[in-house]
């Protein structure tokens, strides 16, 4: 007679298969519901934080508009960009618990909206910088360039994600009209063939 020999795959397989069954399906739902949570409470903390930090901004810039109007200016567009920055990360959020689906779109918006406020909290600190050297002049001049180039990068990105998103949805969207149309279809024909037998019936009957 010859003995079966079990493999490690199957040893171990065998070790977790109490874990089917009810009890795994149980541990899916329970870890699902978890994850629901999870996120919901981080999209709310987005909006929390974006609504503090809105407050703050405008009552920083109203306290400080008064001796350095440009500088206060500066300081409110830097946080309110950031403001919009925690609010598409809110938006994406709600998508992903509406669609389950994580689309990059956002995230392209994000890091452009990102680079921008790094442009300008650098201008910004150049503005106001005491001493002024060649050397700081040219690591501005870098930093400057290398955030204008990923904002005209991000931009082709998103040229390119929503030219490439477009044939997607046409065709789900045929594949999701399709049966209907051809249910449509053939309601007609059926209505076209049956006319001329009812007139039939009735002329000869």
């Amino acid at each position: 007679m010859e003995r079966e020999v079990a493999t490690p795959r199957q040893s171990s397989a065998n070790r977790w298969s109490f874990l089917d069954g009810v009890l795994g399906d149980k541990a899916v739902k329970v870890m699902e519901t978890l994850d629901g949570l999870g996120y919901i409470t981080t999209g709310v903390s987005f909006l929390a934080v974006s609504v503090v930090l809105f407050v703050r901004a405008w009552y920083g810039f109203m306290s400080g508009v008064g001796s350095d109007a440009v500088l206060a200016v500066l300081g409110l567009v830097h946080d309110l960009l950031l403001v919009i920055i925690l609010l598409e990360l809110f938006r994406t959020t709600i998508n992903f618990v509406k669609t389950r689906v994580i689309t990059l779109e956002p995230f392209l918006y994000i890091c452009v909206i990102a680079s921008t406020r790094r442009i300008l909290t650098t201008g910004a600190q150049i503005s106001y910088m005491n001493e002024f050297t060649d050397e700081v002049f040219n690591r501005y001049l870098m930093d400057l360039g290398a955030n204008v180039l990923v904002v005209v990068v991000l931009i082709v990105a998103i040229y390119v994600s929503r030219r490439t998103s477009l044939p997607a949805m046409t065709e789900r969207t045929e594949v999701t009209q399709g049966p209907d149309r051809k249910g449509e279809s053939a309601a007609s024909y059926r209505r076209e063939i049956d006319g001329p037998l009812v007139k039939f019936k009735k002329e000869y009957t």
